[in-house]
């Protein structure tokens, strides 16, 4: 039994352009355009899921997929580090946010750590894999990078090495406790 897990990184945002962590802003329009150029070029799935943030939300439609939300496919909580960008707090809480980036098991911003994210998301595609059916799912990049994290058994600390730009598609092949990686590939519009 093979279980096929599509992740695609949601469409830019202003916050995404300027480093801010998620404010639940909308993606861009020239973003949203460029996912519905690449609708139709996604293979059918017996699962299609988003995160449950505004831009993932927003980037499913505009691939034209009927996505469920799914609340274990939610980006890393930065709790109060919410809607400032990374130099912002970078500069008011410069060990903070070195600690931060070194330590996957710390969470300053009273939110949630890198390797709670790591568990929570690993625990999700390893019951995933259970099921004999392709999924799609529109994805925080941070979930992006735990997947791969986990389907690699990569160290926590490669978290943060890993880039997701926007619309992308990583893709996941096995089962639990088995997963081959597709890293990033464009979506593809339809006749290309």
């Amino acid at each position: 039994m093979t279980s096929r897990v599509t992740l695609i990184s949601p469409a830019t945002t202003h916050s995404l352009r300027r480093a801010r962590f998620d404010d639940g802003d909308s993606i861009e329009e020239s973003a949203a355009a460029r996912a519905g150029s690449a609708a139709g070029s996604l293979p059918a799935a017996g699962r299609v899921l988003a995160s449950p943030s505004v831009r993932c939300r927003q980037t499913a439609v505009a691939l034209g997929l009927d996505a469920s939300v799914e609340p274990e496919l939610s980006g890393l909580d930065v709790g109060r580090w919410r809607g400032r960008t990374l130099d912002e707090v970078g500069a008011a809480e410069p060990e903070m946010v070195a600690r931060w980036l070194a330590d996957p098991g710390f969470a300053p911003h009273g939110g949630e750590s890198v390797r709670e994210l790591c568990a929570r998301v690993a625990l999700w595609l390893d019951t995933s894999g259970r099921a004999d059916v392709r999924t799609i799912a529109v994805v925080e990049p941070e979930v992006v990078r735990a997947v791969v994290v986990h389907a690699l058994g990569a160290p926590e600390a490669a978290f943060w090495r890993l880039d997701v730009p926007p619309l992308m598609a990583t893709e996941v092949t096995g089962r639990s406790g088995r997963w081959n990686v597709r890293l990033g590939h464009g979506l593809a519009r339809p006749g290309d």
